[in-house]
């Protein structure tokens, strides 16, 4: 059951291996099959080490439809946050060391002063009170703080970071990651610079006309102040 889809999620969790957002079997990736079903990853496997039936297949309440595997031990999360946002089709958490650590400088939010978060992310990226490690609360506190964006910082864990689609989601943590980076460099030299709000709504907007299949940017979200 759902054979191609488990292998892209195989392939997502090595590209999260590639992209250096975890380490050995860090993390989860799920997804919501056009039917229902919910796509889960196993409890501590090497995403190279997978085969399609080692994910496992469950339903809203988490019962196991297909799959001899643990699931994931944040499977109570991934359930909540797929319950309470339909719009939601696929998840992915991992404890990217470069977006976590602005969880331990910044309180409240990772501002998109780069304009590659607020077209990956949709905006500002919001970081979450502390919640433990398997537990439900990580999933509550996505669904509070995620608005209408694609990811969340938990403080002093990781990162919860959803889509429409799994490439969706991966594109989300690749680039915050990317981006993270980019504001720890410059925090360590001195004092960084900031976008407007005006200016971090157009970069939001402007990516909703990128890559194949979407018309040309309207001239009138282009320019130097933003919308």
């Amino acid at each position: 059951m759902f054979e191609r889809e488990k292998l892209e999620i195989i392939k997502g969790g090595m590209k999260l291996d590639r992209y250096g957002l975890i380490s050995l079997a860090g993390g989860n990736l799920s997804m919501r099959m056009p039917t229902g079903e919910l796509l889960v990853t196993p409890s501590g496997m090497i995403y190279e080490d997978m085969v399609a039936d080692d994910v496992l297949v469950m339903d809203l309440d988490g019962k196991i439809i297909e799959g001899t595997r643990k699931p994931s031990s944040d499977t109570p999360a991934l359930l909540y946050i797929f319950n309470k946002r339909p719009d939601v089709n696929a998840i992915i958490h991992t404890h990217q060391p470069y977006a976590t650590a602005i969880s331990l400088i910044e309180e409240k939010e990772f501002r998109a002063d780069l304009t590659t978060l607020g077209n990956a992310c949709g905006g500002n990226i919001p970081i979450s009170p502390y919640s433990s490690p398997g537990s439900e609360d990580m999933g509550i506190d996505t669904v509070n703080y995620l608005g209408e964006g694609h990811a969340v910082i938990l403080a002093h864990h990781g990162v919860m970071t959803t889509g429409d689609s799994l490439k969706q989601a991966l594109n989300a943590a690749v680039y915050l990651e990317e981006c993270a980076k980019g504001y720890l460099a410059a925090r360590a030299v001195g004092p960084t610079r900031h976008l407007t709000d005006a200016q971090i709504r157009q970069t939001v907007e402007i990516y909703k006309f990128v890559g194949q299949g979407h018309g040309d940017i309207p001239k009138e979200l282009l320019g130097r102040k933003g919308v």
